[in-house]
């Protein structure tokens, strides 16, 4: 098995390649190693000294880390991706097979909602590809008063770059498309 790793522009975030599949549907971010016990393999990764929290894309994991470099780091990350994927154990153990994982509630106005289908696509169809390349995730949480708020995960979270990426990239682009969006703004997961 020969698994590729990827910078990402998140200097504490590598981004870890096993050329199969992930998880079906959907992301799943791991922040603390009670939360990665519905993970087999994020229990695994989060047990390495050094690890802040694991992110599950379709065909990809990132890894964060707090502690030593990734020249050390990286061996112990590499390894525990073979044995896991080798063991054939599922990477959930508390999903059925393409089911998705909760983003959290959404919350919006009823009278908004056409407004917030157009952003939800624009998201889905521009933003979420492009992120998911540099091994992180963007997700709508809400809409009020002509600010969008999004939850960013993976890579993106804690990024030096993700601040200059929602406010020049993703708000530029939904107030070019979306007139009512006059600002957009990050907030934690739920």
């Amino acid at each position: 098995m020969f698994i590729q790793t990827e910078v990402t522009p998140n200097p504490a975030t590598l981004k870890f390649l096993p050329g199969r599949v992930v998880i079906e549907n959907g992301t799943v971010e791991f922040r603390s190693k009670e939360d990665a016990g519905r993970s087999p393999l994020a229990t695994r990764l989060m047990a390495i000294s050094g690890v802040t929290s694991v992110f599950f894309g379709y065909d990809f994991v990132t890894v964060t880390k707090d502690g030593p470099d990734w020249q050390h780091l990286k061996p112990a990350i590499l390894a525990g991706l073979m044995e896991h994927f080798m063991s054939n154990e599922p990477v959930m153990a508390d999903m059925a097979a393409g089911e998705a994982m909760p983003d959290g509630e959404e919350f919006f106005e009823e009278s908004d909602s056409n407004t917030v289908a157009t952003i939800k696509e624009l998201l889905e169809t521009r933003v979420r590809p492009a992120v998911a390349q540099d091994g992180g995730d963007i997700t709508f949480r809400g809409y009020r008063d002509g600010t969008v708020y999004l939850n960013m995960r993976g890579a993106c979270a804690g990024c030096p770059s993700s601040t200059a990426t929602l406010k020049h990239g993703i708000q530029n682009l939904l107030r070019h498309f979306v007139p009512e969006v006059e600002a957009v703004e990050a907030v934690e997961a739920a």
